[in-house]
C-alpha cells in the first residue's frame, strides 16, 4: 500500500479577505486557482511545511493557526488539509513568486467569482461554513488583518 502524501494549503485572510493564488503551472492546473501551499516534506510537519511553502511561493512570513476541518482527496496518494494563517507582522506583502501569476484578495462576496480547483472549492466551502458558525474575523482565533495591506490612518 502506498503511503499517503499531505499537501497543505493556507487560508490567508487580510481582515475578512481571503487570499487566492492562480497556478501558472503545470498546464492542466493553469488558470485555476487555489489556496497556496504544497506538499509536506519527510520529517515535516504540515505547519512547518505550510510556512515554508508560503514563503518560498509568496515571499511571506506567516503564522498558522487552527486547521480546518476535513481532507480532500487528490490525485493518489496525495490529500490536501487546509489551515488558516495570518502573515506576521513584519511579513512583507505576498507576491505570485512561484507557481503562480497572480493573486487575489477575496471578499465573502467575491469567493466564488474564481475558478477553483476542484478539491479548494471544498476546502473554500469548508472555510465559509467556519466563518458563519461564528468564527469570523473579529473572534480570538481568527487571523488578524495584513498590516501592510492597511491605508494608513490620517
Amino acid at each position: 500500500m502506498t503511503e499517503r502524501i499531505v499537501v497543505v494549503a493556507a487560508a490567508l485572510y487580510d481582515g475578512d479577505r481571503l487570499l487566492a493564488a492562480r497556478r501558472n503551472a503545470p498546464p492542466a492546473l493553469a488558470g485555476r486557482w487555489e489556496l497556496p501551499g504544497g506538499k509536506v516534506e519527510s520529517g515535516e510537519a504540515p505547519e512547518q511545511a505550510l510556512v515554508r511553502e508560503l514563503r518560498e511561493e509568496l515571499g511571506v512570513e506567516a503564522e498558522v493557526q487552527d486547521r480546518v476541518p476535513g481532507e480532500w482527496p487528490l490525485k493518489p496518494p496525495y490529500v490536501l488539509q487546509a489551515w488558516r494563517a495570518r502573515l506576521r507582522p513584519t511579513s512583507p506583502a505576498p507576491k505570485p513568486l512561484q507557481d503562480h501569476d497572480e493573486l487575489r484578495w477575496l471578499t465573502p462576496d467575491e469567493l466564488w467569482d474564481v475558478d477553483w480547483l476542484d478539491q479548494d472549492v471544498e476546502a473554500v466551502g469548508a472555510l465559509k461554513l467556519l466563518r458563519g458558525a461564528g468564527n469570523c474575523a473579529t473572534s480570538p482565533n481568527a487571523p488578524a488583518p495584513a498590516p501592510q495591506q492597511n491605508p494608513p490612518s490620517s
